[in-house]
């Protein structure tokens, strides 16, 4: 065993052992986290607004301070933003990590000195747990590489700011970066086309072990190099092992990455975002992703049905169950307080805390009343895909309040297939089929006759690209929304359907 192998084995086992420790005390971690917040909180302008000097539960801070998203805290992310000290943290930022906002324009999530850390300390130990359980050390010493957003930052009131993965490829350790892919010149390219070519100009030819990013634009790096090679990326990177990917679900595109790769390879999942790293999935056979306990966040759960009516009473890990699902309010080293991220959880395992990220609050589909979630879609369309030997690139799901042929109202599926199924009809059967064992109100709603069944809207080659870069969001960290409760969407992607 090499040197690097060796030590990779052996910080391996430390960082396992480590972990261990407070997931099997997983109240006591929490409560920690708590009692740390709550202290540092006051010493700021936030925790003085909400009088933490006086709070000693978790009865008292549920009580004294709100569950709030972005808009609702603006006022305070301003000050911080215009460089002032002391608002919802000790001290000012290191960095600002820029969002997309929906109703305020840009977001400016603050990365401190506290938070900062644990981010790159959950990626770096999701890769050791993955290295503890399958023995693969023989991987650190190939090359790697992570599709990401550009590096270069901005500078706003003294602080530097740009997008979260731009500003993690700064902390990169010296012990990664002579096996780490792309050059910092390419990584900096903007377009994300071109980008995308430069990347596959370096690293055709190189040993690679590691490929991490977002699946549908990871997608975009394989079909480059398939194009230009006509082999499988099994073939041109015989040791890629491992893939690496957060963002979005991975199991709509695991067939047609197995068919571009040759190959089955072993991947993990995180759970990544600008205001925490939340979750990494920690053993390769078990549902879910380990929720990180110990890492600067306190965690409360709002069941989404009793969100939606407008009860916000929010519970402790302490009291969470299976399969309910919970949107994720934090409390964190990076000034968040009580924030609604607006991401929405299920736990798979509470010994210890497994859980699968099952959509946005604001991504679902609920026109008649039938609470659809990204879960429940994406699990469709993977059993649909698997039964009829379908291939889909991109799919995203809207209502059809007012068909144009005066029919019952459905939802419309649209799908870019690589590769299409030979009976259409009967493909959309075995998702709606899917849909209403999963969903009971959407059963309901079928067999009272107030829907008919989905109907599927094929979106010609490249369409769901075509309509990103339409809205100036091709690469990078961006997404494909999966549900929409409206036809803004759908409207922008029937200019892209199959002719």
């Amino acid at each position: 065993m090499l040197i690097k192998q060796l030590g990779a084995k052996i910080f391996a086992r430390h960082i396992f052992k480590k972990t261990q420790k407070w997931v099997r005390n997983p109240y006591d971690a929490q409560q920690k986290i708590f009692n740390h917040l709550i202290q540092k909180g006051a010493k700021t302008q936030f925790g003085k607004d909400h009088n933490f000097e006086n709070i000693n539960s978790l009865d008292d801070f549920q009580s004294k301070v709100p569950v709030r998203n972005y808009e609702a805290l603006k006022a305070y992310f301003d000050q911080v933003v215009n460089g002032e000290a002391d608002v919802l943290w000790p001290g000012k930022p290191l960095y600002l990590a820029k969002t997309s906002g929906t109703t305020s324009g840009a977001k400016y999530i603050p990365l401190t000195k506290d938070s900062m850390p644990n981010h790159i300390e959950a990626a770096r130990n999701a890769i050791l747990h993955y290295l503890h359980e399958s023995g693969n050390y023989k991987i650190v010493d190939k090359k790697m590489i992570f599709l990401q957003g550009s590096p270069l930052l901005q500078e706003k009131n003294g602080i530097n700011f740009g997008r979260l993965s731009g500003i993690v490829a700064h902390f990169v350790p010296a012990y990664l970066q002579k096996n780490r892919l792309p050059s910092w010149k390419t990584n900096c390219i903007e377009d994300w086309e071109e980008k995308v070519e430069k990347i596959t100009d370096e690293t055709q030819k190189e040993d690679m072990g590691i490929i991490s990013g977002i699946p549908s634009w990871v997608q975009t790096y394989f079909e480059k190099l398939h194009e230009r090679h006509e082999k499988k990326i099994g073939e041109i990177f015989p040791n890629f092992d491992l893939f690496i990917y957060g963002g979005v679900n991975y199991e709509p595109y695991r067939n047609k990455f197995e068919e571009y790769i040759g190959k089955s390879v072993a991947s993990i999942e995180l759970f990544p975002a600008s205001e925490g790293f939340f979750a990494y999935q920690d053993k390769q056979h078990a549902k879910g992703m380990l929720l990180l306990l110990n890492a600067g966040i306190f965690y409360e759960f709002i069941p989404v049905e009793d969100y939606l009516k407008g009860d916000w009473k929010a519970i402790g890990i302490e009291d969470v169950e299976k399969d309910i699902n919970y949107l994720l309010i934090i409390s964190s080293n990076a000034g968040l307080w009580r924030y609604n991220i607006g991401d929405t959880v299920k736990f798979t395992s509470l010994q210890p805390y497994r859980l699968i990220v099952s959509g946005r609050i604001k991504h679902f589909t609920s026109a008649f009343g039938e609470h659809v979630i990204a879960s429940e879609v994406e699990k469709a369309i993977k059993q649909a895909s698997d039964q009829h030997q379908v291939s889909v690139n991109e799919f995203s799901v809207a209502p059809q309040i007012h068909p144009p042929d005066n029919d019952l109202p459905y939802h419309e599926w649209f799908i870019e297939f690589s590769q299409m199924p030979e009976n259409m009809d009967n493909f959309a059967a075995s998702i709606d089929q899917a849909m209403q064992e999963q969903n009971p109100y959407y059963k309901d709603l079928i067999s009272g006759k107030i829907l008919r069944p989905l109907v599927i809207s094929p979106v010609k080659k490249n369409g769901f690209q075509d309509y990103m870069r339409s809205q100036g969001k091709l690469g990078g960290q961006n997404k494909v929304a999966r549900l929409a409760n409206d036809r803004k969407i759908a409207t922008q992607l029937e200019k892209f359907k199959k002719e």
